[in-house]
């Protein structure tokens, strides 16, 4: 299979992935947030495609993406008045909820269970294919499973090339993480994955929020989970990921002392001076959690390896942006974290 690469502003961009998606196919497809595996989301033989293609286990949910947020009420239902509220804010943008799935939406699609994860991406050409396909798109990171997520057209190639007929361009992510996940099915809603929609921006909508244990620590294989991202190993290169925390010059005492040949170091723009001898990879400023929110996956992919020993990775602190930078940077390091302030 040849597969095309069709820039988002060539008017053949959404008659072409629209024909395709309506025929089963997979179409690579931007996003604000990461480039998704697009299939018919009502086709349970089109779905099954996605699992197929990037290796990914069958128990982990997809999410649904509509092109406007009417259309949430044609495949939930006992919608909860809190995800108006919350559509209202935030759609179209980089946020999931979790609800009660109508019938329509395949068990394949929702990984077996009552729920359905939906989402009404900010991105113009995406959201225009899925209205003239005329069904939703269920769509994950376009990545390998468990390997980091494309953010460019250039990423979905280099992963499936020969494998899809069709790759939508629409540049580089500006988010950079995928969406941010709440379940609306629990009172308190509870939070399943940090990202562009922030802790605290949903609590000044819903006014409370509970923070799932899979945000902050691996859970266990057998749980049964409700969004993707959840349960296993994601967004990792191929070598070990070692999360350096603490003091800048604490941190890169440790690193040092630890470093041998064949290593690299993953750290903010401002430390490149201090680990000039470990061949440092930026992945943004530390002062300007956006640019590591934007620059994270790409940097992994760089990184991504075998040749390579281990990476020490350097993570930022605090909430916002920040706090879904973390936890990508967790889940790819299968939450090894080492304390430099304590650790010898």
């Amino acid at each position: 299979m040849h597969t095309q690469i069709i820039p988002a502003d060539d008017e053949l961009a959404v008659i072409s992935a629209a024909g395709n998606l309506t025929a089963g196919n997979l179409v690579g497809l931007p996003t604000e947030t990461v480039y998704g595996l697009g299939a018919n989301g009502l086709n349970p033989e089109a779905v099954a495609k996605i699992f197929e293609v990037k290796g990914r286990p069958q128990d982990n949910p997809l999410i649904l993406h509509i092109a406007d947020p009417e259309q949430m009420d044609m495949f939930c239902h006992n919608i909860p008045e809190s995800a108006y509220r919350l559509a209202e804010a935030f759609w179209p943008g980089p946020l999931t909820m979790v609800l009660p799935a109508k019938d329509i939406v395949p068990l394949s699609t929702r990984a077996g269970l009552p729920t359905v994860a939906v989402r009404c991406p900010d991105c113009d050409v995406t959201r225009r294919i899925i209205r003239h396909a005329n069904i939703p798109v269920a769509a994950p990171s376009a990545n390998i499973s468990g390997k980091p997520s494309t953010t460019t057209a250039e990423h979905v190639l280099h992963d499936h090339d020969g494998k899809i007929p069709l790759i939508i361009d629409g540049g580089a992510c500006a988010v950079g993480v995928e969406s941010t996940i709440v379940d609306l099915t629990e009172n308190p809603p509870r939070l399943l994955r940090p990202g562009g929609i922030t802790p605290e921006q949903l609590i000044a909508v819903l006014g409370d929020l509970v923070i799932d244990k899979a945000v902050t620590a691996q859970i266990d294989k057998d749980e049964v989970v409700k969004a993707p991202g959840m349960k296993y190993r994601h967004y990792a290169p191929a070598e070990p990921v070692i999360i350096v925390a603490g003091e800048r010059k604490k941190a890169a005492e440790y690193i040092h002392r630890h470093f041998e040949p064949g290593d690299r170091v993953l750290c903010f723009e401002e430390e490149l001076p201090l680990y000039a001898d470990c061949n440092p990879l930026s992945y943004g400023q530390e002062a300007d959690v956006n640019t590591l929110s934007a620059g994270l996956f790409a940097a992994l992919r760089e990184l991504d390896d075998s040749s390579i020993g281990k990476v020490y990775a350097r993570c930022p602190v605090g909430g916002g942006v920040a706090y879904a930078v973390q936890n990508r940077l967790k889940k790819a390091a299968a939450f090894h974290i080492v304390d430099a302030e304590v650790a010898l």
